[in-house]
């Protein structure tokens, strides 16, 4: 029961993020969105440290593994939010579906993992022939949307990247302690973002984007990364995977039924595209093993 509810509840966190990070933008702005997200993040995964039995570390492995953590917390996240401002919320987690085929690429060229398999290839393909068609969908809109699904990409890539370089760097730190260490450059790096932007506190905060951005940060945040890598020490990897499958069908239809979001045939057929792709790649070459035996 207790892995059941920690599995719904990842669902729920997952799927409800990208209009959380919509909602939390549109009084606030992006910058200050995203700073104040990571603000209350850091303080609460700080404070979860405290309360465990780890510590952080900094010997010259440690540093490496937070700076790469940190590419995807403050490059990836600030990107992402940038692109929210031109697109419906539930494109963010379609596209963000794509990440483990990303990773799986990387993993092949930068690790040397033997990962391009027949089965992998054919997801790439579905998963590009999708994105094509997001892309069309965006054209449909505005040249601002499609600005906004290139940064959603790249920040996806960023994170695969960041996912990538975590492994390679092998410095075996508990999953906490490189979150912990992360959002404290991550969020050094923000905070020199703004003096050098100079950007300024904005005048007047809504009520739905304060909510919003103390949901992102107190709770998808923190709890959200506490039942993340609970389940991946209780369950299999490709059972937590079947997440992404699930997440963007949820946000596209909270977007579409609480914000009134756009969703068009274009953007069904893309997404379930995309979701294809990441199933066979979960699942394709499992079966055909099975088959041989």
């Amino acid at each position: 029961m207790r892995i059941a509810l920690a599995y719904l509840s990842v669902i729920l966190l997952w799927a409800t993020t990208p209009l959380a990070i919509k909602w939390s933008i549109e009084s606030a702005g992006f910058l200050f969105g995203v700073t104040a997200r990571m603000a209350i993040g850091t303080l609460c995964v700080l404070l979860v440290l405290l309360l465990s039995k780890h510590r952080l570390v900094w010997h010259g492995k440690a540093q490496l593994t937070y700076t790469a953590v940190a590419l995807q917390i403050y490059g990836s996240m600030l990107v992402i939010y940038w692109a929210a401002q031109f697109i419906p919320s539930g494109w963010i987690s379609v596209i963000a579906g794509l990440t483990p085929l990303i990773t799986a690429l990387l993993a092949a060229l930068w690790l040397g993992e033997q990962s391009l398999t027949w089965g992998k290839l054919l997801s790439y393909f579905m998963g590009i022939a999708g994105l094509l068609i997001m892309f069309g969908s965006a054209l449909d809109l505005n040249h601002d949307a499609v600005l906004g699904m290139a940064g959603v990409l790249f920040g996806v890539f960023l994170q695969a990247f960041s996912a990538v370089w975590v492994k390679r760097i092998d410095a075996k730190l508990p999953a906490l302690v490189q979150v912990a260490g992360g959002l404290l450059l991550a969020l050094l790096a923000y905070i020199l973002t703004w003096r050098v932007v100079g950007e300024q506190l904005p005048t007047e905060v809504s009520f739905i984007s304060s909510a919003s951005i103390l949901y992102l940060g107190v709770v998808a945040t923190t709890l959200g990364f506490v039942l993340y890598y609970y389940l991946l020490t209780q369950l299999e990897t490709t059972q937590v995977a079947l997440i992404t499958l699930v997440c963007p069908v949820m946000a596209l239809l909270l977007g579409h039924t609480i914000n009134h979001e756009l969703l068009t045939q274009k953007i069904i057929i893309g997404t379930a595209l995309i979701l294809t792709a990441l199933f066979i790649h979960l699942f394709f070459d499992r079966f055909l093993r099975l088959k041989k035996q």
